[in-house]
């Protein structure tokens, strides 16, 4: 049912990829929207451009953009999109290749379908909730789907390459995990679980914000996994705050219900939950 709208999001994700590489290929400048929140000219020309053709495709949805201030309220719309249009701008500015675009469509309040795609490698990520999730690559797709890992100690952790606090040590301690990789962006962090690379991700923080989730969580779901806050809880979208204040937990189906107690106690610890 929602072909057209994934068709869409696709194209503007790879368009907006190649906007994002032309700069990327350049002397760039970085300006910072506030403390460790950088920006650049990607940032902002990428986000233009999804925001205008999501306007034009889709009139009477609602759209929330990170570089667009003045899109912040849903305005109790049926159906909204979530643009990051450069997911992991820490590391464009690296050039370490591990940023991506994302889109997300949520519909009563609740994600549905999520494109990332990471020019860098021209690999895209895309899933549509209850439908699948499918991963483009060297010219060819196939449909993904999470791991059946089910021993906490024997999970592989995927963790942010630019930021680790004491509270990611605290769980990996508090499971037992002895196996972890490295990436950029939630949404490729989530597309290495869904691909089976690895099996779980904790985002022990408040610092993230829906645009993070959207997309992401409808392609971990379409491949078979869960994506909660750290309480367990199911994301709402258009329906409270902006942020994350409850961090996420992105994990394989059925080791779930095992990591859940120990996320949700380090989340505790930290003041996220309650």
């Amino acid at each position: 049912m929602l072909e057209r709208e994934l068709l869409e999001a696709k194209r503007m994700a790879r368009e907006a990829g190649t906007i994002l590489m032309r700069i990327y290929a350049t002397d760039f400048s970085v300006a910072y929207k506030g403390v460790r929140d950088p920006v650049t000219d990607a940032d902002k020309q990428a986000n233009a451009f999804l925001v205008a053709e999501l306007s034009r495709l889709f009139p009477d949805d609602a759209i929330i953009a990170e570089e667009s201030p003045d899109l912040r309220d849903d305005g109790g719309a049926k159906r909204c999109w979530y643009v990051d249009p450069v997911d992991g701008t820490k590391e464009f500015i690296s050039k370490n290749g591990e940023f991506s675009v994302m889109i997300g469509l949520s519909i009563d309040h609740e994600s549905r379908l999520g494109v990332v795609y990471q020019p860098a490698k021209d690999k895209l990520y895309s899933g549509i909730v209850g439908e699948g999730a499918w991963l483009e690559e060297d010219g060819a797709t196939r449909t993904l789907k999470v791991s059946d890992v089910a021993v906490p100690r024997d999970l592989s952790l995927v963790v942010s390459r630019s930021h680790r606090g004491a509270s990611t040590d605290a769980f990996v301690k508090r499971v037992g995990i002895h196996k972890e990789a490295k990436s950029g962006s939630v949404g490729l962090k989530v597309g290495l679980i869904a691909e089976q690379i690895a099996d779980l991700y904790v985002h022990i923080s408040d610092r993230s914000m829906k645009w993070d989730a959207c997309g992401p969580e409808a392609i971990l779901r379409g491949a078979g996994g869960r994506f909660t806050d750290l309480a367990g809880k199911p994301y709402r979208y258009g329906d409270g705050p902006l942020a994350n204040l409850g961090g996420i937990l992105a994990c394989n189906a059925v080791a779930f219900d095992a990591v859940l107690p120990d996320a949700h106690a380090v989340a505790r610890d930290e003041g996220l939950v309650d």
